[in-house]
């Protein structure tokens, strides 16, 4: 008798054994996860069939049918979802905006695609969900904004009216390369925006140093955590703004 936490791997056989089809995958987040996604706990396996099957209810598993694309399933070991589709399909599945926006990020961030990977999958798929979100958010991503943080205060800059910044910019420094999250280039305005990692250990001193550095090229950098994007997204843009006010006076003058 099995008295253990089943593992992931073994979660997804036994959905896919309680589907009981052979055209079934694991999809969506699932599928993320079997290739090597961290930092999401989804606690149903996410499974496909292909569009009009139907099948039963079974707990502790998600069944969507989907419109099957040529050559979208890893048919090595576990039948799944290739990472590109299964993003887009998880983010259009999601219990919220957030949540969707989560499931596009993570997967850049950790390296298992990259942007122009989900630029195609979003084009091909057909699932219905947050569509204009996702294809927004999804752009963002292909613009260079690979963290959750980039592509919320991208959003929120256009619901102000601001221009489109530079994401993930290259800067030069004696120290050599450095990557700035957005900047306004002809104002010479920088903005970091820092999550939970830049808090760890001397990652606070490599960001003072290394913000401290951009301001003595001349830039101006404003800075903030995700907490405040989420908790205070007025005054994040409002002091956004006032900057965009004042540097835009100065380069008047």
């Amino acid at each position: 008798m099995h008295t253990q936490p089943l593992t992931l791997r073994a979660r997804a056989w036994r959905a896919l054994w309680e589907v009981r089809r052979e055209d079934a995958a694991i999809d969506g987040v699932s599928s993320l996860q079997i290739g090597g996604l961290t930092g999401f706990d989804a606690m149903a396996i996410d499974v496909s069939v292909p569009w009009p099957v139907k099948v039963p209810m079974v707990p502790g598993v998600r069944t969507h049918r989907v419109c099957r694309l040529p050559d979208e399933l890893v048919l090595s070991g576990i039948p799944r979802v290739r990472a590109p589709l299964a993003t887009i399909r998880g983010a259009n599945w999601a219990a919220s905006d957030r949540q969707a926006a989560l499931v596009l990020a993570l997967p850049v961030q950790q390296r298992l695609l990259v942007g122009a990977h989900l630029a195609d999958a979003e084009r091909c798929d057909r699932v219905r969900g947050r569509r204009a979100l996702v294809r927004q958010l999804v752009r963002d991503i292909v613009d260079g904004a690979h963290s959750l943080g980039e592509l919320d205060f991208a959003q929120m800059c256009r619901r102000r009216g601001l221009p489109e910044p530079d994401r993930q910019v290259v800067m030069q420094t004696k120290k050599g390369s450095i990557y700035l999250d957005v900047r306004w280039s002809s104002i010479g305005l920088v903005v970091e925006i820092n999550g939970a990692g830049h808090v760890q250990g001397l990652e606070v001193s490599r960001d003072n140093l290394r913000q401290n550095g951009v301001t003595l090229s001349g830039d101006m950098v404003l800075s903030f955590d995700l907490v405040a994007m989420r908790l205070m997204p007025d005054e994040v843009l409002d002091q956004v703004v006032a900057a965009h006010g004042v540097l835009n006076a100065r380069r008047a003058s």
